[in-house]
């Protein structure tokens, strides 16, 4: 028993902390850069911010509902199951970003770069995206959407 107790504690040392840092989630919100951060399970709602670098930042689950952040950074991040349903991404950087399970629902993502992002399992039902650059139709079929999704000509996505 003791063998146990001492393998869990040890265990439990080395094991990263993986929940949500409360002041870099409060430094996005107040509208700095957070490049790395983790910002895992943050509540961003109604956020409005302009070219915010979010580059590989840890938004696993995070609220982006209603958000307008147009020109925002967030190549290479971890944004499985996020919503970031009505929300404006004019000209976002979405390159090499995992958005796996990501629902875009209403969203306007006009010039978004999806260069080598994960869209298995994202949802774009009703999405403005027919300027956005870097998707091709590998990663489309991968995703879903609506007849009211619009993509860039000669691209389709299956229906949700």
């Amino acid at each position: 028993m003791k063998r146990l107790l001492v393998l869990v504690t040890a265990l439990a040392i080395a094991t990263p902390a993986i929940a949500q840092n409360g002041g870099q989630i409060s430094r996005v919100r107040a509208g700095a850069s957070c490049p790395g951060c983790n910002l895992f399970q943050g509540d961003f709602t109604g956020m409005e911010r302009r070219g915010q670098n979010l580059s590989r930042a840890r938004l696993r689950q995070a609220s982006l509902t209603a958000v307008v952040m147009n020109r925002a950074n967030f190549s290479g991040a971890d944004m499985r199951d996020v919503d970031a349903s009505a929300s404006t991404f004019a000209g976002a950087s979405f390159a090499g970003a995992n958005l796996t399970n990501a629902n875009f629902v209403g969203s306007y993502l006009q010039g978004a770069n999806f260069r080598g992002a994960n869209l298995s399992g994202a949802v774009f039902s009703g999405a403005e995206m027919n300027r956005a650059v870097g998707l091709t139709q590998r990663q489309l079929d991968q995703a879903c959407g609506d007849e009211t999704t619009q993509l860039p000509a000669g691209l389709r996505i299956p229906r949700c």
